[in-house]
């Protein structure tokens, strides 16, 4: 894939210095921080109300980050069970440099629908 996937994505933000190495390439714990984020807000839409991680599965890191670039995470719906969603989260990255654009990680996130008390529940599905 050369371009970023259609749509909207869940989260963009901006690599910044205090994310990085001392070489200027992001830590790989920040990227997945944001593709946290963006799998948990992309699936508490899709069960209409909170949720938990559970499992990141399948994590591939294709290309550095660097300071500046834009970061943006586009997610996509694997499965959807009795309490959990698995969504696949894709982290695209706009070089701040010539604005290319490049898929730079993958990983597959399970997130568990839960009450108020913390306990696992049915997922409501939103309507489409």
């Amino acid at each position: 894939m050369s371009s970023p996937p259609e749509g909207l994505p869940s989260i963009r933000t901006i690599a910044m210095p205090a994310d990085a190495n001392p070489n200027g390439d992001i830590f790989g714990g920040w990227l997945m921080a944001q593709m946290d984020l963006a799998g948990g807000t992309y699936a508490f839409g899709l069960s209409s109300g909170r949720v938990t991680t559970v499992a990141v599965d399948a994590m591939t890191f294709h290309l550095p980050v660097q300071v500046g670039d834009q970061v943006s995470c586009y997610c996509t719906t694997e499965k959807i069970g009795n309490t959990s969603i698995a969504v696949k989260v894709e982290t695209w990255v706009r070089r701040r440099h010539n604005q290319s654009e490049e898929r730079v990680t993958e990983g597959l996130f399970t997130f568990v629908a839960i009450d108020a008390a913390g306990r696992p529940r049915p997922v409501k599905r939103t309507a489409s």
